[in-house]
């Protein structure tokens, strides 16, 4: 069977992703084995419907620069579908595109990110020993195997391994999965997924700006974390969200928001919350055609050259 990295491998055949705050403090590790192989291999999922397959590109590619392999059709999930499949990708982040031509099987279309990871049977045993659950099993493509875990929280990402592994150049800035998570998960979810990947919590906030989540009279706490796999900023809340917030599952980072929200009007993209700052960083929200919603941030100079300097 095929699987949702079907993408990748046309791709690389045509051409060739409540715990005490710590900051700055590598937390515990996984007795197994490093799994993560790189930033640049952590692409956002997004289905769209078929006839917004197109517009979507466009849009996309126009916001951020780049380029997108070849769509192909194929059936990408463990049981019969048909889906167009593509990736895009760019300076800022990649994104494997979909668009079911058939009912999408579950519980595919819930999962965020694909991650490549280096050896897939100690990706799957670090995930189970992490606390994670595996939600669809291992299954085979013509280059690799996959598999879907969830993490405490409900948090669902698809694991990959290519037989050949892939050569893709490193991003220019790296873009950050955005996890949304309850209070009474949250221990949990870090705990496991921190253990899995290795990486560490860079920051954590308890009383983080409330305008971050669209609640400007509120705080909430935020926690930075980063790994081999690249950069995740979870927002701990209760759940009380104004639209589009919750939405958004990648937050890309631009040298330049107010000439990258330009070009995404140009293209087509709707700017859903106007640039506001906070945390050292001008945000923005946007939904590209197909629904697409996405946070684009820049940093200010001083925010800029302390995480050039890391």
């Amino acid at each position: 069977m095929k699987s949702t990295r079907i993408l990748a491998l046309l791709a690389f055949s045509a051409a060739i992703a409540t715990a005490a705050p710590v900051t700055g403090k590598e937390v515990t590790k996984s007795k197994e084995t490093v799994v993560a192989v790189a930033p640049q291999y952590d692409t956002t999922h997004v289905y769209v419907a078929p006839e917004d397959v197109d517009k979507f590109v466009t849009s996309f590619l126009a916001t951020f620069g780049g380029k997108s392999t070849k769509q192909v059709v194929a059936t990408v999930t463990p049981t019969p579908s048909s889906t167009t499949s593509q990736l895009l990708q760019t300076p800022v982040g990649t994104v494997s595109l979909f668009g079911f031509k058939t009912p999408i099987p579950y519980p595919f279309g819930a999962e965020r990110n694909g991650y490549l990871v280096n050896d897939m049977d100690e990706a799957i045993k670090a995930a189970r020993a992490a606390g994670a659950d595996v939600i669809v099993s291992t299954f085979p493509d013509p280059i690799g195997r996959d598999a879907v875990i969830q993490w405490p929280g409900g948090v669902n990402l698809q694991i990959y391994w290519h037989t050949t592994k892939p050569a893709y150049a490193a991003f220019e800035r790296i873009p950050e999965n955005r996890v949304y998570v309850s209070p009474d998960r949250v221990a949990a979810f870090t705990k496991s997924f921190v253990a899995f990947s290795r990486g560490k919590i860079i920051s954590d906030d308890a009383r983080a700006p409330g305008a971050e989540i669209g609640r400007s009279d509120a705080t909430y706490r935020r926690i930075r974390i980063e790994s081999g796999f690249g950069k995740m900023v979870v927002l701990v809340t209760d759940g009380h969200l104004p639209y589009p917030y919750g939405r958004e599952t990648t937050g890309y980072e631009v040298a330049d928001l107010a000439a990258t929200l330009a070009k995404a009007k140009e293209a087509g993209a709707t700017v859903l919350v106007e640039p506001y700052m906070s945390d050292g960083r001008s945000i923005a929200f946007v939904m590209f055609p197909g629904g697409y919603v996405a946070e684009i941030h820049s940093l200010a100079p001083k925010s800029a050259a302390r995480a050039g300097g890391k």
